[in-house]
């Protein structure tokens, strides 16, 4: 099959470094991943000339061009009190371009986030359940899909949790700095969630952008992590483990004893059912990713 052309937003970003090396390696389509400081897309003349250059170029090359918006305001604590920069990235950015990309006829992934509910489930989240975010990333997130929804009828979100890659700060970077740092370290034992490798995420959006391009995905809001549960806790011995540190290092408290300025949802657990049902594949369990991306890379782990 003829790969389709991929146009990245946010490429610079932990998930766009790991998509755009993918399609540009395994699939020798046309790609183009700009980061924030060559794509503001909070700039409507800016988005609107990015994509029509991308399709242009597309064109020219026999290929389907294909969006899929990794730029996001993830800061989730910075929000609480910087909420109309949230929103432009997060709300109205995203709205933008689905009118530009509805208006050039490209279809639009847009990658979303597990905190758009509220955590107060007890089974994972399927993509139709209701939501309700407690901080203003979440409603910023929420607010961003339903527009894209909305807006452009070719358009899909992708909620995801948990995300870790070594080309960003995340949960993961953080516990390999901190164990280095710090003889013990206290971490939550009641958030659950999945942690999701930044490349297997890449590895199914490139497959979804291949999928739509082929035909529509019956189902619009799809959800796509590594599978399999784990507690911020777990998630860090496992982190000390690969590092070859005594797991026993790492001690469980109570959110209530790591407090941060906005609230983390107790529980995101996202059910693949949909993204499965839709003919995708299921990311593998999330012990064996974080296994795999220690491998992977190594001492390339920011902080170590």
């Amino acid at each position: 099959m003829t790969p389709p052309a991929l146009l990245i937003p946010g490429g610079r970003g932990q998930v766009g470094v790991e998509l755009a090396g993918l399609a540009r390696g395994a699939r020798n389509g046309l790609v183009h991943a700009p980061g924030s400081g060559e794509l503001d897309v909070t700039d409507s003349a800016a988005l609107t000339d990015a994509v029509d250059s991308f399709t242009d170029a597309a064109a020219d090359s026999g290929l389907r061009p294909v969006v899929v918006n990794l730029a996001a305001y993830t800061a989730v604590d910075a929000a609480e009190s910087d909420s109309a920069t949230a929103a432009g990235v997060n709300s109205t950015a995203p709205a933008t371009l689905a009118r530009i990309c509805r208006k050039r006829g490209v279809p639009l992934v847009h990658v979303s986030t597990d905190y758009v509910f509220s955590g107060d489930a007890r089974q994972p989240y399927e993509p139709e359940d209701e939501t309700g975010p407690r901080s203003v990333y979440g409603r910023t997130k929420l607010d961003g899909e339903r527009a894209v929804l909305d807006i452009h009828p070719r358009s899909w979100v992708v909620r995801t949790a948990w995300v870790y890659g070594a080309a960003g700060a995340n949960f993961v970077s953080s516990m390999v700095r901190l164990e280095g740092e710090r003889e013990t370290l206290s971490v939550a034992d009641d958030q659950f969630g999945s942690p999701t490798w930044a490349a297997d995420l890449a590895g199914g959006l490139l497959e979804l952008a291949e999928s739509v391009v082929r035909r529509d995905a019956p189902h619009r809001v799809l959800h796509c992590t590594n599978s399999g549960v784990a507690s911020r806790y777990e998630f860090a011995r496992a982190v000390f483990e690969e590092l070859g540190a005594d797991p026993e290092r790492v001690r469980p408290v109570p959110s209530s004893e790591v407090p941060r300025p906005a609230p983390r949802p107790a529980f995101s657990v996202l059910s693949d059912r949909k993204w499965t049902d839709s003919g995708l594949t299921g990311l593998r369990p999330w012990r064996q990713a974080l296994n795999a991306a220690f491998r992977h890379h190594g001492t390339r782990w920011p902080g170590r």
